[in-house]
């Protein structure tokens, strides 16, 4: 019987009270509601020209996808058919060899400048050398490449344009790394200390295991923007029509998706234009796909 009379008061106060409702025309929400348009109007502005290119490539490359686009050799200039192959194996051969450069080199640094001395002098310097590389013009990595290798071997190759690749990335990794180890809580290090775990055990049990996510994340990224290079490529493993033959074929010159639509596209043959967008295509959804894994690996906790 209490509880009841309790509950009807409850209730008959709340009537009473007045209720707190905002106008829509009232000075801050309408701010609110001005400022969040005209965000989602820039969003979509900013938005339009990614979805119009990626229109043009599926109505103009999509056509041409197929297994043998994907598999032969690329034609010659008035012949018909003819595929992307030397381009995807190429493209693919490079960014392994500046992935499988820079990755190891590049976490050994992160964990250098995150755990090991991350005050010094040297460890300033190299975070400094890191960040201005970012910036650093694609182009002169190739010409930088082209002078120390390509000249020494006298031939374009592919290692020349995987080590090109791997100058580029190198940034990438080291950053992002370093920021994802940066970010393991400070207290899990202490309490493996506590146990008696040597520095050594602390990063390879603790701080790499718990700063995965991270980086992956900026390897995933360095690798789909080596991906879609070019001007590197030009100086170092420039072109060819023929897929790569073994171990040696890795010293000789070699193709790539970006080369083949810089190449392609100028031509005056309409089957090398369809093949250009359908090259564009390709190297769109690989970069894509990337992305997608980086954002997914980013959002997980091991």
């Amino acid at each position: 019987m209490t509880g009841n009379i309790s509950q009807a008061i409850l209730e008959q106060d709340l009537a009473s009270m007045p209720q707190l409702k905002g106008s829509v025309l009232e000075g801050r929400g309408l701010r609110s509601r001005i400022y969040t348009g005209i965000t989602w109007l820039l969003a979509i502005l900013a938005a339009f020209p990614l979805f119009s290119v990626l229109y043009m490539l599926i109505a103009k490359g999509g056509a041409r996808i197929n297994w043998e686009t994907l598999t032969e050799l690329p034609p010659s200039a008035f012949e018909v058919g003819g595929g992307i192959g030397p381009a995807i194996v190429g493209t693919g051969v490079m960014v392994g060899i500046g992935a499988a450069i820079s990755i190891p080199i590049g976490i050994l640094a992160a964990i250098y400048l995150a755990e090991i001395d991350p005050h010094t002098k040297l460890a300033h310097t190299a975070r400094f050398l890191a960040k201005v590389l970012t910036g650093f013009p694609s182009i002169l990595a190739g010409v930088f490449v082209y002078a120390a290798l390509v000249v020494a071997m006298k031939s374009y190759s592919a290692w020349a344009g995987g080590i090109a690749l791997a100058v580029l990335m190198l940034p990438t990794v080291i950053l992002t790394a370093e920021e994802a180890l940066k970010q393991v809580p400070q207290k899990m290090k202490d309490a493996a200390y506590g146990m008696g775990c040597t520095r050594a055990q602390v990063i390879s049990k603790v701080t790499l295991p718990t700063g995965i996510p991270g980086v992956m994340t900026g390897v995933l990224l360095a690798v789909a923007g080596a991906a879609g290079e070019s001007a590197p490529l030009l100086f170092t493993a420039l072109f060819s029509t023929y897929f790569i033959n073994g171990w040696e074929g890795l010293s000789e010159p070699t193709s790539s998706l970006s080369i083949l639509i810089y190449n392609f596209s100028g031509m005056p043959y309409d089957n090398q234009i369809e093949l250009a967008w359908t090259a564009s295509l390709v190297l769109v959804l690989i970069i894509l796909v990337f992305n997608i894994l980086a954002r997914v690996l980013g959002r997980q906790k091991f």
